[in-house]
């Protein structure tokens, strides 16, 4: 699904932030990437996302090579991830549910057929009763909540979850883990950066540890 070849990426004429990243995201794959504060795991998600390209070396996202793909072309293709950022990204004048709705709504899809699948996933997070709030009225777990549903709305291809669980307690970080390995029994990848050990632990899955630019892969 996506390919990394001897992928570099510097800031202008600034050290290499990543150095020679060589791996593989298999589709219906699940993988923990992991690894010390400022290691630059959010970097690799953006580069993920398409929303970065490299100084040097290969992407290959979807059998395309992103620096080739036009600029008008990349927000389709982008439809095809979801993505769960630090800092949210929520709508400041849309509602909970309006949030989570909103990539149904720009693929130009009628409300009755999605109404039903927002409401049981904002349920399925906690937030049924917090459906017609705005951002600014919920938490931070609540809001980290809102942006994980609307990344798992549209069943993406693959999910790129940035510390998912960091804002909320251990009992709902187990549920959200549980969702993400359904959304992965149903066909999704599944990349999820954590500093969560325990979070880890629970499941068998591939860890990517990101270190001083580079990376180690343990299957």
């Amino acid at each position: 699904m996506i390919h990394f070849e001897n992928v570099g990426l510097r800031y202008g004429m600034g050290p290499e932030i990543l150095r020679d990243l060589t791996f593989d995201i298999p589709k219906r794959s699940f993988q923990f990437l992991t690894g010390p504060s400022g290691a630059g795991k959010t970097t690799l998600l953006r580069l993920l996302f398409m929303s970065l390209k490299p100084t040097r070396g290969l992407i290959r996202s979807f059998g395309r090579d992103i620096t080739q793909i036009p600029r008008q072309e990349l927000p389709l293709l982008r439809r095809r991830v979801g993505i769960v950022f630090q800092d949210f990204q929520l709508l400041d004048h849309l509602t909970t549910y309006e949030n989570v709705a909103l990539p149904l709504r720009v693929r130009g899809k009628e409300e009755a057929s999605y109404k039903q699948d927002v409401l049981e996933l904002l349920k399925w997070v906690g937030l049924g009763e917090r459906i017609n709030v705005l951002p600014a009225i919920l938490s931070g777990g609540e809001k980290q909540r809102a942006a994980i549903a609307r990344a798992l709305i549209d069943r993406p291809e693959i999910l790129l979850a940035d510390e998912p669980t960091g804002n909320v307690d251990p009992p709902m970080a187990r549920r959200l883990l549980s969702l993400f390995l359904e959304l992965n029994r149903l066909g999704t990848a599944v990349v999820i950066a954590t500093h969560d050990l325990a979070l880890m632990e629970q499941v068998d899955a591939r860890r990517m540890i990101l270190s001083e630019g580079r990376l180690d892969i343990y299957e």
